[in-house]
């Protein structure tokens, strides 16, 4: 599941999903005097069965067997599936991988107690079960009967990348700067190729199911905050989502936390993916600032031609052609990228975080997205098992 269904006081008084107030969003705020802002992640991933290769619903004895570890940076989610873990708020990425790397090798070391193993991905490849175990608790069971089937498909994994803005305002105009952006990034996050032991044809089955629920995909454009404010109120009043912690948007501002969020990309495979998403993710939301400090308007493209741009990543990834937002045609998806790390390269430069984005992003076109190599494991013997046994060994080496 992606966030989306927090409980107050989950079993055995476990950290729920992380629109609580967890480390990665709970302190994080604007830098001061120039400082770079802050960055929290989640991550959510999957327990397998190391024999069946099938997802194990095991996740609430496997967080808190962690717990004693980790305290507040492991959760569960609405999946039994599925165990969640949150970095602290950082400045610096370095140590924000480092965390993100200690944590995954503590989920794999307590995963191993009870026999199972850690798959960093969007979707399961084997093992999804209807109806989906769901973790106890009373805003899980309420979330059940409000969305009903749509909750049977949700142990889809995703990563998510907190930046530290304080003022509403702020951050509901860094969204629309944000907006068309997110197919890029879901392009480059893309790592959910597998559904129900079937290769789907898309890079990311995750964030096409996820276009399914009523408040999902990218944002509206907001005029105001007042308009974002009375949207969200009839969103809430119209039952489509069970309170402001419910919105699915890909961008959102949080409503507890000082903090932007930006919901469009897979869990990913290896830590030095997750560095290179939080890398331009706040990169972006830097430029966005800075946009608004000189008065440059934000682009606004029809959202019609946005949603479809959105579904051509998620559907081809890096390997495709993706749509220009500014032409209307199709053009190489690595195209969009490099014209991405253009726009954001003085804000890179300023974290210090310049080198570390080329260097992944050369990676990343060498080796593919995360769906390329989930199926360059597939092709070595025509093997699904080989695909889990591949994630797994990325999802902590050594």
């Amino acid at each position: 599941m992606t966030s989306q269904h927090p409980d107050q006081a989950s079993p055995n008084h476990l950290p729920a999903s992380a629109d609580g107030p967890g480390p990665a969003s709970r302190s994080a705020g604007a830098g001061r005097g120039g400082a770079p802002l802050t960055v929290g992640i989640e991550e959510e991933l999957l327990l397998v069965d190391p024999v069946s290769r099938a997802v194990s619903p095991q996740g609430p004895e496997v967080a808190l067997s962690v717990a004693g570890e980790l305290g507040g940076r492991v959760g569960t989610e609405l999946s039994r599936y599925q165990v969640e873990l949150r970095t602290d708020p950082h400045t610096g990425l370095a140590a924000a991988g480092d965390q993100i790397r200690a944590s995954r090798a503590a989920l794999v070391r307590a995963a191993a107690r009870h026999g199972l193993r850690v798959a960093s991905s969007g979707t399961p490849v084997f093992g999804q079960a209807s109806p989906l175990p769901v973790t106890p608790g009373p805003r899980y069971a309420r979330s059940v009967a409000t969305f009903r089937a749509l909750d049977d498909e949700q142990s889809t994994c995703a990563c998510h990348i907190h930046v530290g803005l304080p003022d509403t305002r702020d951050a509901v105009k860094v969204s629309n700067h944000l907006r068309p952006w997110l197919p890029t990034l879901t392009a480059l996050a893309a790592n959910s190729p597998y559904w129900a032991g079937q290769d789907t044809g898309y890079d990311s089955w995750r964030a096409t199911c996820w276009g399914r629920w009523p408040v999902a995909g990218p944002p509206p454009y907001f005029e105001s905050t007042a308009h974002f404010d009375e949207l969200v109120q009839g969103l809430v009043e119209a039952g489509a989502v069970m309170d402001r912690s419910g919105l699915y948007w890909d961008i959102r501002p949080s409503h507890h936390v000082p903090t932007l969020e930006v919901r469009v990309a897979d869990a990913a495979l290896t830590a030095g993916d997750t560095v290179l998403l939080a890398a331009l993710v706040r990169a972006l939301t830097t430029s966005a600032l800075q946009a608004l400090r000189t008065g440059e308007p934000a682009p606004r493209p029809a959202p019609e031609m946005l949603r479809a741009a959105c579904w051509r990543a998620a559907r081809d990834g890096l390997a495709g052609d993706g749509i220009d937002l500014v032409t209307g045609r199709l053009v190489p998806q690595t195209d969009l990228v490099e014209r991405l790390l253009t726009r954001v390269a003085p804000a890179l430069r300023r974290h210090g975080d310049l080198d570390l984005t080329r260097e992944q992003w050369a990676r990343l076109r060498a080796e593919g997205n995360g769906a390329e190599r989930q199926r360059a494991a597939f092709r070595r013997r025509s093997s699904l098992h080989d695909v889990v046994d591949y994630v797994v060994s990325v999802t902590s080496p050594g």
